[in-house]
């Protein structure tokens, strides 16, 4: 008699090995459980394959890019990440991404990742004008990825979610859908009164202009630092967290620390902007929102999706956004639970805007 139970206790076993886990076997999304072996296996073997190079942005500045291709996809997805990330982070969505069939370009914004930085000091988080990003990405979209790509879809997180509605208000493009995850519309101002931290910002860039050529570090910023995953904000993936912390301890040159009076002022203009400007965009859109989200202002979410909606009802379905209940800011860093429901929405969108335009 054949004794299953030892055999069914093996071949699992043998499932991290093979880049396979138990989770997986159920449904079609990346597992947090095995992913420190994926990175250095399956993952790794992808990121090889990749091409890694860098165009001339506004004023000349290096901006860096990573691309993944292959001649059987017919769908492409331009990743725009959030402040203090670069491409190097997201290798786990981009194998996804690549394997449920889209070719995937992701962009690092100028002042970090691994993109020319700005001020003498790299750490700090400044930009001249925060259009410039918007600038840099339709450069990086019409002139790298529309040559190769017949079908577009933008994907953005945080700060990205900014920086791609300003451009998609301000370019033409052949963009068929975008999803924009936990979109910095407004920070997150802590409980302070936005005319408050308004007045803060605006003083204090002045002030900063008028005694210095170099930014100053906001109240409370400073350098890189890590923060320990009890502490953090972003992810209740201690496996994901771990794998991303990691890679910033192991590699300086990605590292970026607070932000400046300039940068958070740029950043109320952008939020501004995007309000004012809000029947500039034409391309469907889909907000996902954190719904435990403490970095950027949920309630500048919903009034933004209230406000496109109204001005392109394909847009933010039924006027809100979609909430992802007891989700931190990284949807996609985020636990099984979490990350799952943001994949499902990001993919079901873009199947849903497959033949538009």
């Amino acid at each position: 008699m054949i004794k299953s139970k030892p055999i069914i206790k093996h071949l699992l076993a043998l499932l991290p090995l093979l880049g396979i886990s138990f989770m997986s076997l159920a449904q079609s999304y990346s597992s947090e459980l095995d992913l420190k072996i994926r990175v250095e296996t399956s993952i790794s073997d992808f990121w090889f394959t990749g091409h890694f190079d860098s165009f001339q942005g506004v004023d000349d500045t290096r901006v860096n890019y990573a691309s993944f291709s292959d001649a059987n996809h017919q769908r492409c997805i331009v990743v725009v990440p959030g402040r203090s990330e670069g491409y190097l982070k997201y290798k786990e969505l981009s194998h996804e991404l690549f394997e449920q069939g889209y070719d995937v370009h992701i962009i690092d914004h100028r002042g970090q990742g691994i993109s020319e930085r700005l001020t003498k000091n790299p750490h700090k988080g400044y930009v001249k004008t925060f259009d410039d990003y918007s600038t840099d990405l339709a450069k990086f979209i019409n002139t790298i990825i529309e040559p190769r790509c017949d079908k577009i879809y933008l994907l953005a997180h945080s700060m990205g979610g900014a920086i791609a509605t300003r451009y998609m208000q301000q370019h033409e493009s052949k963009i068929q859908a975008s999803v924009l995850a936990s979109p910095m519309i407004a920070i997150n101002g802590g409980g302070i009164p936005s005319w408050l931290a308004s007045f803060l910002i605006k003083a204090g860039d002045k002030l900063n202009s008028l005694f210095s050529d170099q930014p100053w570090y906001f109240l409370g910023q400073s350098d890189h630092t890590t923060t320990a995953f009890e502490d953090n904000k972003l992810s209740q993936s201690a496996n994901r967290y771990q794998v991303f912390s990691e890679l910033y301890t192991q590699t300086p040159s990605l590292q970026l620390g607070g932000v400046t009076f300039h940068w958070l002022a740029q950043a109320i203009e952008a939020n501004v902007n995007i309000f004012n400007e809000i029947e500039k965009l034409k391309i469907p859109t889909l907000v996902l929102q954190a719904g435990n989200d403490t970095v950027v202002d949920n309630d500048a979410q919903n009034e933004f999706c209230q406000a496109l909606h109204a001005a392109m009802p394909e847009s933010c379905p039924h006027g809100t956004p979609t909430v992802i209940p007891g989700a931190l800011h990284e949807l996609f860093f985020e636990q099984d639970q979490y990350r799952d429901q943001a994949m499902s929405a990001v993919l079901k969108w873009f199947k849903q805007h497959n033949n538009s335009y």
